[in-house]
Order: C-alpha cells, then sequence, then structure tokens
C-alpha cells in the first residue's frame, strides 16, 4: 500500500508550480485528478506530443489524471467531486479563488472536511491579490538574483524554476498538515502560500543576518559561500570543480591531498575568509595541475567535492542509473519517453512513474 493510498486531491492547477507539488503527492499514492479549461503547459514547446500535449508538462503531470471541466459552468459536476475529495490544491491569482468558489467558504456546505490549498503570486489576502507573478520575478523582486552570479556580472537566476518547485513542495506540505487535521476534527480549511512568500523565505541565513545585523550579502566570486572557504568552484585541467570545506578538518585534508605549503594565513576560518583571493590564486595553481577525474579519484571521500557538470554530464553520470533516478514512463506518442524519478524511496522502493492522460 502507497502512503497516500486512498487519499483524493483535486488539482485546479496550470503550468509548473502547484503541479510540481501535486506530482510528488501522486507518486506517492494520492488520486490527483486535474481539472483543466486549458493549460498552456501542454502546448510549451519544443517537445511536443501532438496539438494539447508537451515533454513540459508530463514533467509536473506524472500519475495523474485530468478531465476538461469549466468550474463557472459546471459547478454541479464539481461539487460531486468534491464531495468525494480531501483536497482541492490550485494555483491561481490570488482573486481567483473566491470567484470560482474553490474556497473553503464556498465548498465547506458541500464538503466539511474538504481541505483547500491555495498557491498563488502574492498571497490572497492582500492588494497584490489580483496581480499575476511568476518565479522570476520572485527571485528578482525578494533578492535572490543579488546574490547570484559574479560580482562583476549582472544580477542571475537560478537555471530552473527553482521558486516554483519549492512553492508546490510548500504547499504540498501545508495541504498534508491539513489533511491530518481534517481526518480527526472532521473540519477543514484554507491553506495558503505564495510564490513570493516563498522566495523571501529562501533568504534564510541572508535574511537573518541582515534583519539582526544590518549586513547586506552580496554575489560571491565563484559560487562561493557567504562566509566560510575555500568553498567555491575551482578549475582543473580540463574542468571545473567545487570544493566545500565546510569544517576545519575538511580544510586539513585537503591541504594534505594538494600538499601545501604552510602559511599561517589559512590556519583558521577567520583568516581563510579574511585572505580567500590569496587562498585562491594558491588553490586554482593547485588544481590546474591535474585534470577533473584525477581530482575526483584522489579526494571523494576525504574532502567534500564534485566536478562542475553540464546537462548530459550530469545525466549520463552512472551513479544516476545507479540509484535509479531516471526511469521508463511510455507515452502513447512515444513508448521510449524516460523522465526523472521521484527522489523519495519508501521501504526502499521508488515509486513507478506513469504519464497523465
Amino acid at each position: 500500500m502507497e502512503p497516500l493510498e486512498g487519499v483524493r486531491i483535486l488539482a485546479v492547477e496550470h503550468v509548473g508550480a502547484a503541479p510540481y507539488g501535486t506530482m510528488f503527492l501522486a507518486s506517492l499514492g494520492a488520486d490527483v485528478l486535474r481539472i483543466e479549461h486549458g493549460d498552456p503547459a501542454r502546448r510549451t514547446g519544443p517537445h511536443l506530443f501532438g496539438d494539447n500535449d508537451s515533454q513540459y508538462f508530463q514533467t509536473f503531470s506524472l500519475n495523474k489524471r485530468a478531465i476538461w471541466l469549466d468550474l463557472k459552468r459546471e459547478r454541479e459536476k464539481f461539487h460531486a467531486l468534491v464531495k468525494e475529495a480531501d483536497a482541492v490544491m490550485n494555483n491561481l491569482r490570488g482573486d481567483q479563488p473566491a470567484k470560482l468558489g474553490i474556497d473553503y467558504a464556498s465548498l465547506a456546505p458541500v464538503n466539511p472536511a474538504i481541505v483547500c490549498a491555495h498557491l498563488s503570486a502574492y498571497g490572497r489576502d492582500n492588494e497584490r491579490s489580483t496581480w499575476p507573478g511568476y518565479d522570476f520575478l520572485m527571485q528578482a523582486e525578494c533578492g535572490l538574483m543579488s546574490l547570484t552570479g559574479e560580482p562583476s556580472g549582472p544580477p542571475a537566476r537560478y537555471g530552473t524554476s527553482i521558486i516554483d518547485c519549492m512553492s508546490g513542495m510548500t504547499a504540498a506540505a501545508g495541504l498534508l498538515a491539513c489533511l491530518l487535521k481534517a481526518k480527526k476534527t472532521g473540519k477543514g480549511c484554507d491553506v495558503d502560500t505564495s510564490l513570493y512568500e516563498v522566495a523571501l523565505h529562501q533568504l534564510n541565513y541572508a535574511g537573518t543576518w541582515y534583519l539582526n545585523e544590518g549586513d547586506v550579502s552580496t554575489r560571491q566570486p565563484r559560487g562561493a559561500h557567504l562566509s566560510l572557504t575555500p568553498v567555491q568552484t575551482f578549475p582543473t585541467a580540463d574542468g571545473w570543480i567545487f570544493i566545500m570545506c565546510m569544517a576545519d578538518h575538511f580544510w586539513s585534508a585537503l591541504a594534505d591531498e594538494l600538499r601545501l605549503e604552510p602559511d599561517e594565513r589559512f590556519n583558521t576560518a577567520k583568516g581563510r575568509l579574511q585572505h580567500r583571493a590569496a587562498l585562491t590564486e594558491v588553490l586554482d595553481a593547485a588544481f590546474r595541475r591535474h585534470p577533473t577525474r584525477h581530482w575526483l579519484k584522489t579526494m571523494r571521500g576525504k574532502v567534500p567535492i564534485a566536478p562542475v557538470n553540464d546537462v548530459a554530464q550530469a545525466l549520463e553520470n552512472p551513479f544516476v542509473k545507479s540509484i535509479g533516478m531516471v526511469q521508463d514512463a511510455p507515452h502513447p506518442a512515444r513508448p521510449d519517453f524516460r523522465v526523472l524519478a521521484t527522489p523519495v524511496k519508501v521501504d526502499g522502493k521508488r515509486p513507478k512513474p506513469k504519464v497523465c492522460k
């Protein structure tokens, strides 16, 4: 039996944020039914399955079912589904759930135990509730882009829609928490999060430092940690590696492996941070002596190290295959369709992915 077997979720969702969260719930056994009335994700290229399906859409919709339903004109059909459901998840603009009648006030008469999870751009109870919003806007406004990229270059965003994904998982966690309560009390509720709130929360310790010390964190060279070093990229003879000496014993191991000359400037974490530019020069010269493969072979298990891969290198890594992180999900238009597997195992087994139909 899968962990969420028997849980029914209606998903009024589109694009990537809520779909990412409900995909996890579906992979763990929840029956997730997408209530669709036109999702642009189905037509997002470049890799399409005909006129109304795409690899982009399937990426966020594995293990779900889908039906076409107009919430404005087919209320009775929707309410019939709500009576048999445990939760309704949406990622609409903040003013839409009440208008469409998919909040708890609207649905409690139909099913008092229903949990209504809302994932909007800016929230439902403030002056921005009517604003549309997207992941990259949140990275920009919430300060995350000011921390990403090289100091000499322009602010940069994360390579994928990470705030969408984080927001989807946050909404899913909120849904599950409220579902547990509803199962005990028989009374559901609204549970809210937003892209903006999740993005702001991702400032984490940099946010704490500013709130308490007025410390404005900035972009660091080579993707370096804000306060620890050496924690950054280094060039090898044929590529790049990332080293993470998060503790003194890792620094000692690194110095030993590189046979560095003793230098009192680098004896302490404070000293290494103070003299980071000088330390980087020393380590650059050392790492350039050999290719990436050499450093991975000699340091893995002793010093936290990883190669800086491109997408192809990351997915062709034999380790990915050995842990089963790529699985087959046959599609009617593409029998050999493959996807990234769920990064959660239950009793040592990964759920099998199935495309949304």
